[in-house]
Order: C-alpha cells, then sequence, then structure tokens
C-alpha cells in the first residue's frame, strides 16, 4: 500500500478537534470557532454595503427631482401611504344612495322574516315560552257528563300524556308501537337534538331580523336629517334603537 493512498483512508484519519477557550480566558464565554467568524463576517459586509449603497443613493439624489407618486402619497408615522381621495357627490346623490341602502336592508329584513315564519311553521313552536295556550272546547249534551268528564278517555290517550301538546298518541298506537331497545332511545335522542338545534337557528334569525329593523331605521333617520334647515339636537341613541332627535319649537302659520 503506498504512502498516500495510507494517508487518504478515512479509517486512519483523526478526527479534527478545534481547541477550546483557555482556562485564563473562560470569562470571555465560548472561543470563537472559524464557522462563527465566517457568518459574523458575512453579515457585517452585507450590512455595509447596503450602508454605502444608501450613502451613495443620498449624494447623488437630485432635490429639484419630481415624480407623481409625490401627489398621491403622504407621511404617516414615517411610512409613505396612499392618499384616500374624497368622493364628490352632491346632497341629491346622498339622498338617492341612501334609499338605495334602506332598500337593500329591507329586502334582506324581509327575506329573513320569510325564512322565520317558515321555521314557525315547520316547528309549530311547540313549548314556547311566552306562547298563548291553546283551546280545545269540548261539547256535552248533559249536565251529568260535564260532571263525570273525563279528558284522558275523550282524547283516548294515556293520563300521562294528556298535558303535553305534541306527539301525543292514541291508546292504540301505544299498544301497538312499544318502544324497546337501545337503538329507539338513540333515535329519540337524536330527534331532540335536531329540534334544539331548529329553535337555536329560529332564535338567531329572529335576532338578525330585529338587528336589520334597527339598521333601516338609522339610515332613514340619517336620511331625514339631510335638511340643514331645521336645527335639531340628539336627545339619545343605542345599538338597539336609532338615535331620537328634539326639534327646536317653531309656531307654523
Amino acid at each position: 500500500m503506498s504512502a498516500a493512498f495510507r494517508k487518504a483512508l478515512k479509517s486512519r484519519q483523526k478526527n479534527h478537534r478545534e481547541r477550546s477557550q483557555p482556562g485564563f480566558r473562560k470569562n470571555l464565554g465560548l472561543l470563537e470557532k472559524k464557522k462563527d467568524y465566517k457568518l459574523r463576517a458575512d453579515d457585517y459586509r452585507k450590512k455595509k454595503k447596503t450602508l454605502d449603497a444608501l450613502r451613495r443613493k443620498a449624494l447623488e439624489k437630485n432635490p429639484d427631482e419630481f415624480y407623481f407618486k409625490m401627489t398621491s402619497t403622504k407621511l404617516q408615522d414615517g411610512v409613505h401611504v396612499m392618499k384616500q381621495e374624497t368622493e364628490e357627490v352632491t346632497e341629491e346623490q346622498l339622498k338617492i344612495m341612501r334609499t338605495q341602502d334602506i332598500k337593500y336592508v329591507e329586502m334582506k329584513r324581509v327575506a329573513e322574516a320569510k325564512k322565520i315564519e317558515r321555521l314557525k311553521s315547520e316547528l309549530h313552536l311547540l313549548d314556547a315560552e311566552g306562547k298563548p295556550k291553546n283551546r280545545h272546547t269540548f261539547f256535552c249534551d248533559t249536565k251529568k257528563e260535564v260532571r263525570h268528564f273525563d279528558l284522558a278517555e275523550r282524547l283516548n290517550t294515556a293520563p300521562e300524556l294528556v298535558n303535553r301538546v305534541y306527539n301525543r298518541p292514541t291508546l292504540e298506537t301505544l299498544h301497538n308501537q312499544t318502544v324497546k331497545g337501545p337503538t329507539a332511545a338513540k333515535e329519540l335522542k337524536k330527534l331532540a337534538k335536531q329540534r334544539r338545534q331548529q329553535y337555536e337557528i329560529l332564535s338567531q334569525r329572529i335576532e338578525r331580523e330585529r338587528e336589520m329593523f334597527v339598521i333601516t331605521q338609522k339610515i332613514q333617520t340619517r336620511k331625514d336629517l339631510m335638511d340643514k334647515r331645521l336645527k335639531k339636537k340628539v336627545v339619545k341613541e343605542t345599538k338597539n334603537s336609532p338615535a331620537i332627535y328634539k326639534f327646536k319649537k317653531q309656531r307654523k302659520r
């Protein structure tokens, strides 16, 4: 085996170890290696090159230079931002825009109201709070029949189900279709969950329809206030109701 090949063998080579920080220099931290120095030197040269380019650009700048973006930008917090152009509209155009806004919001409110009515017709507002109780009148021929009147017998259902306003099966249905097993219980839970979700959707739509009605009132109020001839004073305005204005009393002839 030749001496050159023996030197080239990786199995015979020793691992290169960089020396550590001497003991009397421990207070200076870790000893900087060559790879650390290269990273630091490259970063220094990059920053120096950027500073030189900026310095050269500042020296060569023409004070009389003009470009069109100067008229459309402004300095805000040290940053150039585009100026927002103001729309030139007349009072008549603004009134038309307000009217269109009212019509759009009103259209959305009517669509929401129709969806609410459809949901109410599907759910029938079962067990809803504040709902007036249904009245079911029974007619009897004699006073004796009135005294011995049995509501469960008349409705042909179990006494425990008399107070239910929905899903009140008859005795024949209870005898023929007996609910048994865990599968039926799961189905009942699933139906109850779907019913709760439908009621939540209904409440959300009612709230959205109310908010749209308030928005319509506020837009209409702003449109009415565009008449600058009348002196007015605002009393109050909340997120649930439009502003209420008090106008100066004026005697009409």
